[in-house]
């Protein structure tokens, strides 16, 4: 299993780069051509909600993305360290923080329209979004 990893300032103008990254290294781990589109468009949604909530909760760290590449799959893994609470925990009608959520729900849906295999979570020390692709089985059987 090859990972690569990536770490970047929580600014906008780096997210560009994780997508670029993101889409090399998934052809070459052997992604199918027709979804590279798909892969560089999830990640560059990811990695601007993780930037989003970096900038919107004062948060310095870096943003993290992997790039792991398995068997028989290739996944992309973008974490952020924006804590959050529980989604029955917040107060509806309190202006910004629905606004946010919102925003927060679109991205989400935008990645779950892209990507077939997302899983996300979320806790205290922040969030992750795994996004899976199937490899081709030529590519899986060359290294």
């Amino acid at each position: 299993m090859a990972t690569v990893e990536l770490r970047f300032s929580a600014l906008p103008e780096h997210v560009r780069t994780a997508r670029l990254v993101a889409a090399a290294v998934a052809r070459r781990a052997g992604v199918d051509e027709a979804v590279l589109d798909e892969v560089r468009l999830a990640v560059g949604e990811a990695c601007t909600r993780a930037v989003g909530l970096h900038q919107s909760g004062g948060i310095t760290a870096p943003v993290k993305v992997a790039l792991i590449e398995e068997e028989k799959q290739f996944s992309i893994e973008v974490g952020d360290e924006a804590p959050r609470s529980a989604p029955g925990d917040r107060v509806p009608g309190s202006g910004a923080d629905d606004v946010d959520a919102e925003e927060d729900e679109m991205g989400l849906a935008v990645i779950s329209g892209l990507v077939d295999d997302v899983e996300v979570t979320a806790g205290e020390n922040g969030g992750l979004i795994r996004m899976t692709w199937p490899r081709t089985p030529a590519a899986a059987t060359v290294t």
